[in-house]
């Protein structure tokens, strides 16, 4: 996709302070330090539009981006960090589950993880659960150009024994992977269709 225009719509924290659930939303999540905010810039071409820091756990909102008018970015707040105080970290997990359980307009999820290290429980915990629920996602290992080729392969091996053939690698810093990204994105929005059964209605808590 040529992005034309990308530029951020609101924060949100209950479904009804979401935008209207009318264009279809890929949503993006992980572990805090995964590098969420980055690969969101890296794949729009525009740095700076979802807010990266040093320290891990500073998205505390679901934050939705538009694009060219025809879809939706969704960061979500990382989870995992142990520093983030306790209270934020027991609203996080309502405030995530409860957009990926009843959104309509969610047409991918994105997990991210870390090219270099093994599964970790979290990263596994969201996995299953994804895959339980049902929705349609992608797993896409980051900070790839942090290792040689052949450390790359053997990393990219142990993840798609978990995860399954599909992951992708991808450099935030080179944009390597973006490509094949984008086509998981362009095909999940291709098939989307508001998903209604069982869901509760979006203004419910």
């Amino acid at each position: 996709m040529k992005v034309v225009a990308a530029t951020f719509l609101k924060s949100a924290t209950a479904a009804a302070e979401y935008p209207p659930p009318t264009l279809p939303e890929v949503a993006f999540l992980g572990r805090s330090n995964v590098g969420k905010s980055s690969l969101i810039n890296s794949l729009l071409g525009v740095p700076g539009l979802a807010r990266t820091s040093q320290t891990p756990g500073r998205t505390q909102l679901i934050n939705f981006f538009e694009i060219n008018r025809e879809l939706r970015f969704v960061d979500l707040p990382g989870y995992g960090y142990a520093r983030v105080p306790q209270a934020v970290r027991e609203r996080w997990r309502p405030m995530i589950e409860g957009y990926l359980n009843h959104r309509a307009a969610l047409a991918l999820c994105v997990l991210i993880v870390d090219a270099r290290l093994e599964p970790q429980p979290l990263d596994l915990t969201m996995y299953e659960w994804l895959v339980a629920m049902s929705r349609r996602f992608c797993v896409v290992a980051t900070k790839a150009d942090k290792l040689s080729r052949s450390q790359l392969l053997s990393r990219l091996s142990a993840l798609r024994a978990v995860y399954g053939p599909g992951v992708l690698p991808y450099s935030a810093l080179t944009r390597a992977g973006a490509e094949q990204v984008w086509e998981v994105i362009h095909a999940a929005i291709a098939a989307w269709q508001p998903r209604r059964n069982s869901l509760k209605p979006e203004t419910e808590s």
